[in-house]
């Protein structure tokens, strides 16, 4: 069964980077921050992340107690773009906050603790009960593994390896209990088919998302002429984010939340990510790079330049 693991290619593959001499941060359970050695440092802070995070999310909200919580407690209908960044802003301490990362974990935790209810399944749900707080945290791993396919270059088996390692670490950052994270990658596959499919479904708010018709108003700090030309690009616009959310959701997925896919949307898929995967590494830095990326990377060059004075 096709997992929606990243395929080898012709592509070159990422490679894990090399671990320092003496680095011990594997053995260690207390959160690690994030540091320029690691993959998710430059996965994250890439504009890539607002094409492929779209699929991660799908991938949440089609759980029932996630979906329910979303559905009954998130301001995503009225405040969309609002809710979006914020979104992106806290995924972006996680790896590039430092220390702040840890913090951001226990806010996020305190954030959630009085969202509670019933699901579609008649079943009491608790944002914080370990199994849908982990499964949001999970579905990183394999939207990951789909965006170095497309849209960056697919990761031999040492780099998902290497990947898995650092979603562990993630997980951890976010206050995730050792034993609610698989502990392999050949754990996590049989994790992650077991929970699409005993606990997914095509929940209301998984059908909103991918719904390109939905209702959407301009960006908060759009100028007058984007409000004005707003009706003729919201359109395009979210034809293509559904298109991408759905191509990059794993296959298995797909299937369970019987979201269409053909060979020619898979033929389409992959020329734009030839095109992107061409266009963005060639992008200045203030381009291709979310703020807190740019800053942390400008950070990171001037300690090696002290390092080495």
């Amino acid at each position: 069964m096709d997992t929606g693991r990243a395929a080898h290619s012709a592509d070159r593959a990422i490679p894990a980077p090399a671990p320092a001499p003496g680095d011990d941060r594997a053995s260690r359970t207390d959160p690690v921050p994030f540091t320029p050695d690691t993959l998710l440092w430059d996965m994250v802070g890439d504009v890539r992340v607002l094409l492929y995070l779209p699929a991660a999310l799908v991938l949440q909200v089609a759980h029932p107690a996630v979906g329910a919580g979303v559905d009954e407690h998130s301001v995503f209908r009225t405040d969309p773009w609002g809710r979006a960044r914020r979104s992106l802003d806290s995924l972006q301490l996680w790896v590039y906050g430092g220390d702040r990362a840890v913090e951001e974990g226990r806010r996020l935790r305190r954030l959630h603790r009085d969202i509670k209810g019933t699901d579609t399944r008649g079943r009491a749900y608790h944002a914080l009960n370990p199994a849908p707080y982990a499964w949001v945290h999970a579905t990183g791993f394999p939207v990951f593994l789909r965006a170095a396919e497309y849209l960056f270059r697919p990761f031999d088996e040492a780099g998902e390896r290497e990947l898995h390692a650092e979603a562990r670490r993630l997980g951890r950052i976010l206050g995730i209990r050792e034993r609610d994270m698989p502990g392999s990658v050949e754990e996590f596959w049989t994790y992650f088919d077991r929970v699409v499919h005993d606990e997914l479904e095509r929940t209301v708010v998984v059908d909103e998302l991918l719904d390109p018709r939905r209702s959407v108003p301009p960006p908060d700090e759009a100028t007058a002429a984007l409000r004005l030309l707003w009706p003729v690009l919201r359109p395009a616009s979210l034809r293509l984010q559904v298109f991408v959310t759905r191509g990059l959701l794993p296959p298995v997925a797909r299937e369970r939340l019987d979201v269409p896919w053909t060979p020619r949307d898979e033929r389409r898929l992959r020329l734009l990510g030839r095109v992107v995967r061409t266009v963005v590494p060639r992008l200045p830095e203030r381009l291709r790079y979310l703020p807190a990326a740019r800053a942390a990377r400008r950070s990171a060059r001037a300690a090696r330049r002290s390092a080495r004075a």
